[in-house]
């Protein structure tokens, strides 16, 4: 991920600095270069946002305990995209205000080829305005995203969570299984040994009494 978002900010940097250097230039220019470059510019800007969006996606991908660092870049980059927003504006409103200027300056030009110059000037700020619009709402689309699958993420951590606990606790129940049946098994064994220890005691017993019962015959019959 690091390499993606390193390669991005090297592009956001560059184009920048384009940028930078583009607006310094625009009030020095002739009208029609003037609406070249603040066309360029506007284009350019586009593709910074665009840059932006994409490191801002990479920032929350990464893990929790490294988000910080990212984040803080992220947070300074958006601030360098404000601050050449703003210029570029103060840029533009001064070139909107050249050109109406010279349009209702110029005497060679017909009332209707300055309305017609007006208008296109006007659709062409409108133009800009929905751009910036539609931005605006990826933004936001991106971002309702990034919440609805970092809240995704948390129900599936606590679902994780339960079945944790609940795993441990059939664990738990299964070793006192065990253990109960350890000790019933001991139980068994000890009941066992005392039957088969009573048995041959009575067959010890019955043997004396065998023995004991010949023997009283036998002196019976020499006696007699």
């Amino acid at each position: 991920m690091s390499s993606d978002f390193e390669g991005y900010e090297q592009d956001f940097a560059v184009l920048t600095a384009e940028i930078t250097s583009k607006i310094s230039r625009v009030p020095r220019l002739p009208p029609d270069d003037k609406k070249q470059m603040v066309a360029n510019v506007e284009k350019q800007l586009e593709e910074a946002r665009e840059l932006l969006e994409q490191m801002d996606l990479e920032v929350r991908e990464v893990p929790p305990q490294s988000r910080g660092m990212y984040s803080s870049r992220m947070r300074s980059y958006k601030q360098e995209m404000g601050k050449l927003e703003a210029d570029f504006k103060r840029s533009r409103i001064a070139y909107s205000d050249e050109v109406r200027n010279e349009l209702l300056g110029d005497d060679g030009n017909s009332s209707e080829n300055q309305l017609i110059k007006l208008r296109e000037e006007r659709a062409h700020l409108l133009d800009n305005t929905e751009r910036l619009e539609r931005s605006s709402r990826r933004l936001e689309a991106g971002y309702q995203i990034a919440v609805e699958t970092e809240q995704i993420g948390q129900e599936m951590l606590e679902n994780l969570s339960h079945d944790r606990e609940k795993i441990q606790r059939a664990r738990d129940r299964l070793r006192e299984t065990d253990a109960n049946l350890g000790k019933s098994s001991r139980i068994l064994t000890g009941m066992l040994r005392r039957v088969i220890q009573n048995r041959i005691l009575l067959v010890i017993l019955g043997i004396i009494v065998v023995i004991s019962i010949l023997t009283a015959i036998t002196f019976f019959v020499k006696g007699h």
